[in-house]
């Protein structure tokens, strides 16, 4: 990784990119520190501190603290990737959707594109107004009103298209990955507070803690060994050996090779963790803006909230976390099998094998191999959403605990991520530059 990134920085072309990669993520840290107008910054703080009972724990972690400061790049960028995830699922059901996707090239993607951002328009403006309604009661704004709450919700919907815009500056001109980087900062940005925590568990006003060093010890072991397991799920592989016939054209004979087909533990990536946990807070937010008089009283409404915001909230009790917990693991699994089908369909990859005189080693072309496929890919996905559901849920059970650390499961399993498509990203621009270089001579 650091000779990659150390290859990197001496490729004048490749050195710009990253320059101009790390101007745009100067820009969004600095937009984090932004507030929108018409916010009273001092009762902000004391609600923020204050505040026991948040259902915004994983958008202001992916904001880089910028929803608990209000700015204008609280919303982050979690309307795109719902947004995102919302077109995809709709490809399933509307055939010109589907098509534009499977078929690809500029159009396919200029369509897909344009349909992707006006959804995160509106996804954008219900989340704001939800925002604005939520805290408008609270004394934050100075004066609360029409006008107030239309500048507010326009600037928080300009925050989150300023943050798509980058994203796809970084993507065209920068290293890649856009809006997976952005996401990248804004997790990894809470890191000094999570070593200052540290710091204060083993500094305490009594003096050296013994208690604390060895809390500090466990803490960092785990998250080390948490990394390792999230970067063997991540690039682990199963290879389906494939052999091609032998055929003569002319005077030429063609195939007789050997080569595999690589099937990813989690080929869903973490994508199904963030769309379940959408899912999870969704009901919290429409009962905040329709229902918010009702939320301290006693009964379903009352109960449906609180076992929503149980995913980022330690405040709800056992019961509430515990069935959160349970849902949220089923969620995570469903959504995994779901998009595992949705990229990879084992009778397309048979006919494919079989169109182009492929077989593999002992298994009858047709349908024997489709149910083959078929039977590996839920043998691994089981375990890469099982793996998923289990790093996901260990912080909603470390609350209860007196370790509350920035980082949670699905803060680690997108940073690891993230890191490795952007090595990967640089090595392959590396490797590109060398061939053309070598061409050129």
């Amino acid at each position: 990784m650091f000779k990659t990134i150390k290859n990197a920085l001496k490729t004048p072309e490749i050195r710009k990119k990253l320059l101009f990669t790390l101007l745009l993520i100067f820009i969004f840290r600095l937009g984090c520190y932004i507030t929108v107008p018409g916010v009273d910054t001092f009762t902000l703080s004391e609600q923020m501190n204050s505040s026991t009972n948040s259902l915004s724990g994983l958008i202001n972690t992916i904001s880089g603290g910028a929803f608990s400061r209000l700015s204008i790049f609280a919303m982050s960028i979690t309307p795109y990737i719902t947004s995102s995830i919302v077109i995809q699922l709709l490809a399933m059901i509307i055939p010109s959707l589907e098509k534009a996707i499977k078929e690809g090239g500029e159009a396919g993607k200029e369509k897909i594109n344009k349909y992707t951002k006006l959804l995160t328009i509106l996804l954008a403006l219900i989340e704001a107004l939800g925002i604005y309604v939520s805290y408008s009661s609270s004394g934050i704004f100075i004066s609360p009103g029409f006008i107030t709450g239309l500048v507010v919700i326009m600037s928080l919907i300009t925050g989150t298209s300023i943050l798509v815009w980058l994203g796809e500056e970084i993507t065209n001109k920068g290293i890649g990955n856009g809006i997976s980087i952005i996401i990248f900062i804004g997790i990894i940005s809470g890191l000094p507070s999570g070593i200052n925590k540290l710091f204060n568990l083993i500094l305490t006003a009594s003096g050296i803690s013994t208690i604390g060093i060895v809390t500090s010890l466990v803490v960092i072991l785990g998250a080390i060994l948490l990394v390792s397991g999230v970067v063997f799920v991540q690039e682990a592989e199963r290879r389906i050996p494939v052999q091609y016939a032998k055929k003569v054209v002319g005077r030429k004979m063609y195939g007789g090779q050997n080569t595999h087909i690589p099937l990813k533990l989690v080929m869903a990536g973490v994508m199904p963790v963030i769309f379940a946990s959408s899912v999870m807070t969704f009901p919290a937010m429409f009962i905040q803006i329709f229902a918010s008089d009702i939320i301290g009283e006693s009964g379903f409404i009352s109960g449906l909230y609180k076992f929503s915001i149980a995913t980022s909230s330690s405040s709800v009790g056992w019961g509430y976390s515990l069935s959160n917990a349970i849902v949220y693991f089923a969620l995570i699994l469903g959504f995994t099998f779901f998009y595992t089908y949705a990229t990879f369909n084992p009778a397309e990859v048979s006919a494919n094998i079989k169109k182009q005189g492929g077989f593999i080693p002992g298994i009858r072309a047709g349908k024997p191999t489709t149910d083959y496929l078929k039977s590996i890919t839920n043998k691994l996905t089981v375990f890469g959403a099982g793996f998923l559901s289990l790093i996901a849920i260990i912080p909603m059970l470390l609350r209860f605990t007196n370790l509350n650390l920035t980082f949670g499961g699905t803060s680690i399993l997108i940073v690891v991520g993230v890191a490795l498509e952007t090595v990967q990203q640089l090595e392959s621009q590396l490797m590109m530059r060398h061939y053309k270089g070598f061409l050129e001579k």
